[in-house]
């Protein structure tokens, strides 16, 4: 398999931690695409990916998956035995609502943040911004980690009792948190604890380390 990403990226470091929980590295090949030169939005892209973004799974019969979603499951099934998507019916309605509301609540909120009311990735590939939108969308950002911290007062996990695809979104949150420089909320002992616990964790520690050409973020 092939997986178009960019290593420092939050939302492909959504896949490369799921390749590392599931000990997929040696089936997976990665080719980055380099976001801060827009290569994500040009024509040989945009036929694998109509969406234009990271990242992107490639099989061998030539099939592109794309969402971060889609591919964790894909990934998960792989060896029959799903660790991050859940097995009974209860488990995956959780994780999938929990996944969906990181999404919202925190992740995408965070990007739009980054897009519109930062330099985000330039001039050159950011031909439009709304600064009030981006500065609203940073406060829902917040909100949302507060939400999670409430979840996190009396759990382990973001889902329940154990590690799932819901943790690792929430991970890509702070991750783009992170490169935009938006601190978690004083008030948020139990997120900025359990963060610290999740960047001890080998999938996460290591994700960037799975490609030979890392580039910071600016």
């Amino acid at each position: 398999m092939k997986i178009l990403d960019f290593p420092t990226g939050p939302y492909p470091a959504r896949i490369r931690i799921a390749i590392a929980e599931k000990g997929l590295q040696s089936r997976v090949q990665f080719e980055t695409v380099d976001l801060y030169k827009g290569e994500h939005k040009q024509p040989a892209f945009l036929a694998k990916n109509y969406s234009g973004t990271l990242p992107v799974l490639e099989m061998d019969d030539g099939t592109f998956l794309a969402e971060c979603t889609a591919i964790t499951e894909y990934l998960d099934a792989l060896d029959g035995e799903p660790i991050l998507t859940g097995v009974t019916a209860r488990e995956k309605g959780l994780i999938h609502m929990m996944s969906k509301r990181a999404e919202l609540e925190l992740l995408d909120a965070v990007s739009v943040y980054f897009h519109h009311a930062t330099p985000g990735l330039g001039p050159d590939v950011e031909i439009y911004q709304n600064p009030e939108w981006g500065l609203r969308q940073r406060d829902k950002a917040l909100r949302g980690m507060r939400y999670f911290d409430s979840l996190l007062r009396d759990r382990a996990f973001i889902a329940g009792d154990r590690f799932s695809m819901a943790d690792i979104t929430v991970i890509g949150g702070l991750i783009f948190s992170n490169i935009v420089k938006l601190a978690l909320p004083q008030d948020c002992e139990a997120l900025a604890a359990w963060w610290v616990g999740m960047q001890a964790r080998p999938s996460v520690r290591n994700r960037v380390t799975m490609s030979d050409k890392p580039r910071p973020p600016v």
